[in-house]
């Protein structure tokens, strides 16, 4: 199942895609508002991925059944950020083969753990903004766990247990920001610097996250790609291992790290300029499409 969280007439609702099959040809795409669909289900995306498989199954059987009066146009509904606002936003650095810290010989003992604030969350569609004081804005694409059952101090055999799926995003940069110190989270943290979306795909349609394909492409010209199983610290792995020293709720991402950049891409290295046109592909997940905006002078 895809889950949405989509804006349509003023109003912030949760859904899901329609798989084509159950669309007549032709018709194009649509989307299931869940609660107007089953009154029993929650309205916003954390709480319904916290109600577990029942609430999911309750979901997957309101998609089934939809009748296509009850069905909306994807053309009539703004897709937001599957999770406006996650709890926690915990990111992952150098975690894949071939992309290591400046220096370093040989592979990291255990995971490079950074954050970012929810400021930055936006949705599929929307602007990355260039700040004013930012000069080296720069993109990465990542696969990112979206948690659905409480983990606290969780073994890796049972890490994948309270995974409730997976989607797109993009940790946007701000490096000369990053460089100022030894801590990373201010260059990460700009407003519209975390692109998230389009769906979280649940993890019966994902089944196994380390055999998918990530790229990324700026203009139509791929800068990134890999595949999950070049991960050095697998998705069992992060979820455990995070879960010893905080406890994951539904609702947090997980952003899983970046591949180095194509050695093209690295040689004729570009920061972001306004109207670069950015997308991430991951698998079958879906496609993240974001548009790089003009630096705002002045605006609060």
């Amino acid at each position: 199942m895809r889950l949405v969280t989509f804006e349509r007439r003023g109003q912030v609702r949760i859904g899901a895609q329609v798989p084509p099959e159950l669309v007549p040809e032709g018709l194009g795409s649509f989307v299931l508002d869940l609660v107007e669909a089953d009154a029993r289900l929650p309205g916003e995306m954390a709480q319904l991925l916290g109600a577990g498989e029942r609430a999911l199954d309750l979901a997957r059987a309101a998609v089934a059944a939809a009748s296509p009066a009850a069905l909306l146009p994807a053309a009539y509904c703004r897709l937001l950020a599957p999770l406006p606002r996650p709890g926690k936003i915990i990111c992952i650095g150098y975690n894949y083969l071939g992309h290591g810290a400046a220096g370093s010989a040989g592979l990291p003992e255990f995971p490079d753990v950074f954050a970012k604030t929810i400021n930055t969350i936006v949705g599929p569609g929307d602007d990355i903004v260039l700040p004013r004081v930012s000069q080296e804005v720069d993109y990465e694409a990542e696969l990112a766990v979206v948690i659905g059952r409480r983990a606290h101090d969780v073994t890796e055999d049972a890490a994948l247990d309270h995974v409730a799926g997976y989607t797109m995003f993009n940790d946007v940069s701000a490096r000369d920001y990053q460089g100022r110190g030894s801590q990373w989270l201010l260059g990460k943290s700009f407003d519209t610097f975390g692109p998230l979306g389009p769906t979280i795909v649940t993890t019966d349609e994902v089944p196994d996250p380390q055999r998918l394909d990530v790229e990324l492409t700026v203009n139509g010209v791929t800068t990134q790609r890999a595949n999950t199983r070049d991960m050095i610290f697998t998705i069992r792995y992060l979820v455990a291992y995070l879960s010893q020293v905080m406890t994951l709720n539904p609702g947090d991402i997980i952003a899983t790290g970046t591949p180095a950049k194509l050695p093209e891409a690295a040689r004729d290295a570009q920061f972001l300029a306004p109207g670069d046109v950015l997308a991430i592909t991951i698998g079958d997940l879906g496609t993240l499409r974001n548009r790089v905006a003009d630096r705002v002078v002045g605006s609060r």
